[in-house]
């Protein structure tokens, strides 16, 4: 049963269409900056921190901010910190081999393992696939947290609204791929957080100030403890979950491989993070303010719902355009990611296919649509299944973290062969599934992950090749190359 009136659907609708409206514009625009597949499928070194720092964070802050989080703060107050605090570690840990990842100028994951380990046809699919169903698993959920939230509101069937949201997708896509993705996700990004801090300050203000707020919640959840109120295991699992999930993540890799500066490109991560936290004080006060006017609700994700409901319609009708913006930035990059492993993984390095630059971007295009429809089906025909995306970040991590970073480490001494890669990335597969099915208490991730380490540590030690010391002559020729 939708909660708004006629006159406020009606200005909500008009708002999202002329939110969508200016996302083509903005899209079309930046996108005659994409003059080559390359600039379609990776934007290489084009953009500037201040593009990459908001772009990161329109990315990451999506579906799950609006809801889940919200829920988090509503349920564990400032304990939502110590989630976009998981996020924040992820990123720093990232910022370690930045400088590395983009004076290489990769354009996706698999590119990294072949660089490290060698060209191998096996490892390129297995990687690609371990690389693209996390931002696949983000478009659905996106699709579904939008049709969630406007359907409570609205009325408008499920159906209808993932379409909708779909068809805005591909209008962020189309245009430059990764190009005109990142530059509008630039400006969606200022303006949502500044319509985070002014919903955020809202409804502090509709609780009755930070008085009201403190007056009615518990102590433990709104004072400096209440970081701690969730309690230290279930901080303990959001680390397990969270931080490896970022590592791995391409879609925080394509803004790294696509800074302009080299120097950039570990600045621009700590700053990406350092924002993240905004989207913390939106969930923490929200949250918390409806807690202290609402404290009954039987599922604390039902909250950012019931804020919606109580908003005046002027600022429900930019809270619209404020989600809109919010949901459609995260798909539009996650669409972009999928379509990039498919392009340049699959199609080109797997089975060598060769095309001009036209033909490429119209092939790239094409995958848009059909992974965009595939996304659409799925979130129509599951519309209450998000859980399954905790199951993809955690394959894609056990499959990747080690042999990105433990590879990273381990390809400075020695020259490491593509069977250590494969090895790890099936022994982590196989750790997250036995684990799974096992119901252990410490997140499967984390076997997958640790399974992974150990096998490439014995299979890449075991067939390694020693990285050869420059000889006596070799620096000898060097230095006389240097003088000369």
């Amino acid at each position: 049963m939708h909660q708004g009136t006629t006159g406020q659907i009606v200005a909500i609708v008009l708002i999202s269409i002329v939110i969508v409206g200016i996302g083509a514009l903005l899209s079309m625009y930046f996108g005659r900056r994409a003059k080559s597949s390359a600039d379609w499928l990776a934007a290489p070194e084009s953009l500037p921190l201040g593009v990459v720092v908001i772009t990161q964070f329109a990315t990451a802050v999506g579906g799950g901010v609006l809801i889940a989080h919200v829920g988090i703060a509503y349920s564990s107050g400032w304990s939502v910190f110590a989630y976009e605090g998981s996020v924040l570690l992820g990123f720093l840990g990232l910022a370690l081999i930045a400088k590395w990842l983009r004076e290489q100028s990769f354009t996706t994951v698999p590119d990294i393992l072949t660089k490290l380990f060698g060209r191998n046809r096996t490892v390129t699919v297995v990687a690609g696939f371990a690389a693209l169903i996390v931002p696949f698993g983000w478009l659905a959920t996106q699709f579904v947290s939008f049709a969630k939230l406007f359907g409570q509101l609205t009325g408008i069937p499920t159906a209808v609204l993932v379409l909708a949201i779909m068809l805005g997708s591909l209008v962020f896509v189309l245009p430059g791929g990764l190009t005109s993705v990142a530059w509008t996700d630039f400006v969606f990004g200022i303006f949502k957080i500044l319509m985070s801090l002014v919903i955020a300050g809202y409804a502090i203000y509709l609780a009755g100030g930070w008085s009201g707020i403190t007056s009615r919640v518990p102590e433990r959840l709104w004072s400096v403890q209440g970081i701690g109120a969730a309690g230290s295991e279930q901080i303990w699992l959001w680390i397990a979950a969270i931080v490896p999930g970022t590592l791995t993540n391409q879609l925080y890799y394509q803004r790294v491989f696509a800074t302009k500066k080299v120097r950039d490109a570990r600045r621009g991560l700590v700053l990406s993070g350092l924002t993240i936290l905004v989207a913390g004080v939106y969930a923490g006060c929200i949250g918390l303010a409806v807690r202290a006017m609402s404290p009954g609700l039987a599922n604390p994700e039902q909250a950012a719902g019931w804020l919606l409901t109580r908003l005046p319609t002027a600022l429900l009708v930019l809270f619209g355009a404020f989600l809109v913006a919010t949901i459609i930035s995260t798909t539009g990059a996650a669409l972009q990611s999928v379509v990039a492993n498919l392009t340049r993984d699959l199609y080109q390095n797997v089975f060598g296919g060769t095309r001009g630059d036209r033909a490429t971007i119209s092939l790239s295009r094409l995958f848009s649509a059909g992974v965009a429809v595939l996304a659409a089906a799925l979130a129509i025909a599951f519309p209450s299944a998000l859980g399954w995306l905790v199951a993809s970040y955690a394959y894609s991590a056990a499959a990747l973290a080690a042999p990105i970073f433990l590879g990273f480490t381990l390809h400075k001494r020695f020259t490491l062969r593509p069977a250590a890669a494969l090895a790890s990335m099936i022994a982590g597969i196989a750790g997250c599934a036995v684990a799974q099915l096992a119901d252990t208490s410490v997140p499967y991730a984390v076997y997958g992950i640790v399974s992974s380490a150990l096998v490439l540590a014995v299979v890449g030690i075991g067939t390694r090749v020693a990285v050869p010391a420059p000889s006596t002559t070799d620096m000898s020729n060097s230095e006389s190359q240097e003088i000369g």
